[in-house]
């Protein structure tokens, strides 16, 4: 089972800086979960909201607004920064919050294959809109795919069989055993998510999941 940090260690450090990756790791995780924008010069940036109000202090507006020099300078890292920061065979996901960044982000996928920096196979890129998941497996096929779902996890189901995509991302009160079956029997890993107290943690363990997302991946 790999255990992911949501964020880095958000539960330790400040989420999506490269403290909190280098701190997931730190802390015995297989791999991060990061989440992806555009900035005003169209580079991939790491920050989970569409502003920089919640989590960047001394700061507002919109990341599309932000220079890529401007979000280095506030603490905001770039897509590239994330992939020098990985240990060898890190696992890494890749959510997509801007479907405009969707080409960008496979082009810096693409580089860094090339370079053999990473493999396609470290490498899970996800979304909650879904067409973002559709543009890229037109884009490139070898990159996997995470069918992200909060409330509907039949309807991912169905959308990762059509898209034949790598994994299935519920979020982890949706899981059943026999949902769980199911998933095993179609090949799709389960990566669940955000899982922190130790009983949901326990209770997630259980069911065999094949990836475990959590602030806290030191509980994992």
């Amino acid at each position: 089972m790999l255990k992911i940090g949501h964020r880095g260690a958000k539960g330790h450090v400040p989420e999506n800086t490269i403290e909190s990756f280098l701190k997931a790791f730190e802390l015995g995780a297989h791999g991060i979960e990061l989440d992806v924008h555009l900035s005003a010069d169209e580079e991939a940036v790491v920050i989970h909201d569409e502003t920089v109000d919640r989590t960047i202090k001394n700061a507002a507006g919109f990341v599309k607004d932000f220079t890529v020099a401007e979000c280095q300078k506030i603490g905001i890292p770039t897509l590239v920064e994330a992939f020098h920061l990985l240990p060898e065979n890190a696992f890494l996901n890749i959510e997509i919050k801007e479907p405009k960044a969707t080409k960008t982000i496979v082009a810096e996928i693409e580089k860094f294959v090339r370079l053999k920096e990473i493999n396609y196979q470290n490498i899970v890129v996800s979304a909650f809109n879904w067409e973002v998941l559709k543009e890229i497996k037109a884009l490139n096929e070898a990159i996997q795919l995470g069918v992200l779902t909060e409330n509907n996890i039949e309807a991912a189901f169905e959308f990762a069989t059509k898209i034949k995509a790598y994994s299935i991302h519920p979020y982890f009160k949706l899981l059943t055993q026999e949902f769980i079956q199911k998933a095993k029997e179609n090949e799709f890993k389960i990566h669940t998510w955000t899982v922190n107290s130790p009983e949901d943690i326990t209770f997630v363990k259980n069911f065999g999941v094949d990836a475990i997302i959590s602030d806290f991946p030191d509980r994992l």
